[in-house]
């Protein structure tokens, strides 16, 4: 199965966004207060005085995978290895912000692919879903983009990903239903045209280890 965008454009899309923003952190504070005003509360009272700074930083620490790049974040943990076996990090913890109400996505992803020559040092494919995971996200384009970062960086026989997720804009607000989970996958190269490759990842999953 071909990659749907290339490794280029996958490491394009970090550099793009290393733009110096186009409003100051001054602006964005007050854009703040402004809001805080527009929900009925004083700004200046003891509670909030420091609350736009406060939401200011969260906010850019919650989306700070705008600001990394790929190259960065590997710092060359690819490796050249003759294994054909299923690679699996499962449960890996995931939050992200919702880009329609920037509320927030709490969740975890599996992602497991099978070599072609080369390995990734294990942690970095956390690390590659924290960074598409801090910024304003759609769990669906969430999921695709650490499967297309996986397949670019390693052309492997295949990768899988499965993310499952909670959002707090179905659980806070509009239909109001906490306990409700998204689940999306992308299954590329051997897991899409493979029935028992993917069965077997989908039972992997679904195992939870116990330790003695």
């Amino acid at each position: 199965m071909d990659l749907p965008i290339s490794l280029t454009d996958i490491r394009q899309q970090t550099i793009n966004t290393e733009i110096k923003p186009p409003v100051s952190e001054a602006e964005m504070q007050a854009a703040v207060r402004t809001l805080l005003l527009g929900l009925g509360e004083d700004p200046d009272r003891e509670g909030l005085r420091d609350t736009p700074k406060r939401v200011v930083k969260a906010l850019k620490f919650l989306t700070s995978g705008y600001h990394q790049s790929l190259d960065e974040l590997l710092n060359g943990a690819v490796f050249h290895e003759n294994t054909n076996e299923m690679v699996l990090v499962r449960d890996i913890d995931l939050f992200s912000s919702c880009e329609h109400h920037i509320l927030p996505i709490l969740g975890r992803a599996h992602v497991a692919y099978i070599p072609n020559g080369k390995v990734i040092g294990l942690s970095k494919i956390a690390r590659i879903c924290e960074m598409y995971a801090r910024r304003l996200q759609v769990q669906e384009r969430l999921t695709q983009q650490i499967a297309d970062a996986l397949h670019g960086l390693l052309q492997p026989q295949g990768v899988a990903v499965v993310v499952e997720a909670t959002h707090m804009c179905m659980v806070m607000r509009g239909v109001e239903k906490p306990g409700s989970w998204t689940v999306t996958s992308s299954m590329q190269g051997i897991f899409a045209d493979n029935d028992a490759t993917r069965q077997e990842f989908m039972e992997l999953i679904r195992h939870r280890p116990s330790f003695h």
